[in-house]
């Protein structure tokens, strides 16, 4: 990379391996223009789809490639898994997200320094850009796109980065989107207390009223939390947003 030579080219350096989503933010950081285009350098995607992504930027915020074209190299559990995130992504931001963490995408560098602090400096900065930028009401375009084999051996572990891709998705949620995720959470604990109660009182003929009581409080106590929460993301949030 260092004997490199092409006009206006910029080569970042990291002393050590920081992440993925550090590379990019270091990147992000020192562009001068205000549109910001990411992609990854494994050969998986189609760099010929760049010029069609661009036609669609002005008019939305961030277009992204959506790997779902006519050759897409993917495995069957990442597939699964993926499309588990984008559900749980979906109902999260409220809109039909086609592609999580696609690589290839275009998007206002003055919108990622606006979502700077949720960045992480991992895998999940695509991630989180998608969720965000949904929740905070910008205009997002997916265009289909190939996706090839990988050149290279993948540093993504399926079943950790699985679980840490929910949990990121959860406490941007509880950021954007309280009440999707205490409203469920509560109403879960109170039903499961009743339940409990008219289960024991059938099977049994016993009422666990402490159990009961403790669950039934909790829920309760969960539905505040997530009322309490959505009235600060509106008051401090909202109205720093679009």
């Amino acid at each position: 990379m260092k004997s490199l030579s092409i006009p206006n080219l910029n080569i970042i350096h990291h002393l050590v391996n920081k992440g993925y989503g550090a590379s990019l933010k270091s990147a992000i950081k020192e562009a001068r223009y205000p549109w910001i285009l990411i992609t990854d350098a494994d050969g998986t995607y189609p760099i010929n789809s760049i010029p069609e992504l661009l036609k669609y930027a002005g008019e939305y915020d961030m277009v992204v490639g959506s790997r779902n074209g006519k050759k897409v190299r993917d495995t069957l559990p990442r597939k699964i898994g993926r499309g588990i995130v984008r559900k749980f992504a979906s109902y999260v931001s409220g809109a039909k997200i086609q592609d999580i963490n696609s690589g290839l995408r275009i998007f206002k560098k003055e919108d990622a320094e606006k979502f700077w602090h949720l960045f992480p400096d991992g895998f999940s900065f695509t991630s989180t850009i998608t969720v965000a930028s949904h929740a905070n009401g910008n205009r997002v375009k997916y265009l289909p796109i190939d996706y090839h084999k990988r050149a290279g051996k993948s540093s993504i572990k399926p079943a950790k980065d699985f679980i840490g891709f929910l949990s990121l998705i959860a406490k941007l949620a509880i950021y954007f989107r309280p009440l999707k995720v205490f409203i469920p959470a509560g109403i879960f604990l109170m039903a499961l207390a009743i339940a409990m109660v008219i289960g024991g009182y059938l099977w049994r003929g016993e009422i666990f009223d402490a159990t009961f009581a403790v669950l039934f409080i909790t829920g309760v106590q969960v539905l505040i939390f997530g009322f309490m929460a959505d009235m600060i993301v509106k008051r401090f949030y909202t109205g720093h947003g679009k």
